[in-house]
């Protein structure tokens, strides 16, 4: 691992690599400090957005939203292949992830699928959010993924990491699909070609002149619901939780939601806690579940999902909370928080 690069080394290391860059606002000190450690870091985590338009998406990583404040990745690349720097140190971008797949990436070696959520990724690792709605049709200019190439390739060059530690957010948590619509294998393949060239030994990435569509597209709708009705939950047993309304989203929808719930502090420590995303129609029946995520005891936790509700279909989530002496827990706050267009 290494110590993270002062602001103006990265800005001249991706510059080198023939990136164009946007400095937004005070990007060199907005960070999340004092709210964890930054550094010593080990590699770089690839995102896509679920988002369209350049500004909305700039705005959103720089800024975030109720229950994750920005920034949200230190920069974001767009569909014309820029680069907009919006942070520089701690940010809300990784999460928790496997403890195995950083000793992997420390050790450059295949990664193995993550299983568990145990490692501070926010502390380890640069992120670069990608322009992209995530539902597998967005295309991915060729353009933006040299850019995604290079400012991969710039960050690793300057540590002097081969392209193995270039990784998706899907290859740190099983909480997450992103990015989708390419393979990582692909990606680090290119950066891996990159590295064994010399920077500045060709011409910088052809940027357009002119905004493309997908800079005209609205400003998304943010979800911000809360219920701070107490409830029981009965050991062993999956909870169902309502907001203010029935579901978290209704279909058809992309959206970038959080969940946070409040447990009583008194929860024994051992207390295994688990929340899942699930799909209905809109009967409530048919249910098809995402992947379950574990904490454990009392206090807050956190649970996320990015990606599309399709016509037709409900997404709920329900809480499982088990313990030793099969005692309840009770649920004393719950919310649901983040940013989501309409689709067809």
């Amino acid at each position: 691992m290494a110590t993270p690069l002062t602001a103006a080394r990265v800005l001249a290391a991706l510059r080198a690599e023939g990136v164009t860059v946007v400095e937004v606002g005070g990007w060199r000190t907005h960070n999340r400090a004092g709210h964890g450690a930054w550094g010593p870091v080990a590699g770089v985590v690839v995102h896509h957005t679920v988002t369209s338009g350049t500004a909305a998406s700039v705005a959103i990583c720089r800024d975030g939203y109720a229950g994750l404040p920005g920034p949200l990745c230190h920069g974001v690349i767009d569909k014309r292949g820029v680069v907009h720097l919006v942070g520089w140190g701690r940010a809300n971008h990784a999460g928790s992830g496997d403890g195995d797949v950083l000793k992997a990436v420390i050790a450059e070696k295949s990664l193995p699928a993550p299983n568990e959520n145990d490692t501070d990724g926010n502390a380890r690792f640069y992120g670069f959010e990608c322009v992209n709605l995530g539902d597998g049709k967005d295309p991915w200019p060729a353009v933006q993924l040299e850019a995604m190439v290079r400012a991969s390739a710039a960050l690793c060059r300057a540590h002097g990491w081969s392209a193995a530690s270039v990784i998706g957010h899907k290859e740190w948590t099983n909480t997450k699909t992103d990015p989708r619509g390419f393979t990582m294998a692909d990606l680090r393949a290119r950066v891996a070609s990159r590295l064994r060239k010399t920077p500045g030994a060709d011409s910088p990435i052809p940027t357009p002149t002119t905004p493309s569509q997908e800079d005209t597209v609205p400003n998304p709708s943010m979800l911000n619901e809360s219920n701070p009705t107490d409830v029981e939950l009965p050991s062993g047993e999956w909870v169902g939780l309502a907001f203010t309304d029935p579901v978290v989203h209704s279909g058809p929808r992309l959206h970038n939601t959080l969940v946070h719930v409040s447990l009583e502090e008194k929860a024994p420590d051992d207390a295994l806690v688990e929340g899942r995303f699930y799909l209905t129609d809109t009967s409530g029946k048919h249910p098809s579940a995402f992947q379950t995520v574990t904490r454990y005891g009392g206090g807050g936790h956190q649970f996320a999902l990015s990606g599309t509700v399709p016509a037709g279909k409900h997404l709920r989530f329900q809480l499982r909370v088990k313990t030793a002496d099969a005692s309840p827990v009770t649920l004393l706050h719950r919310t649901a928080t983040g940013p989501y267009w309409a689709t067809t």
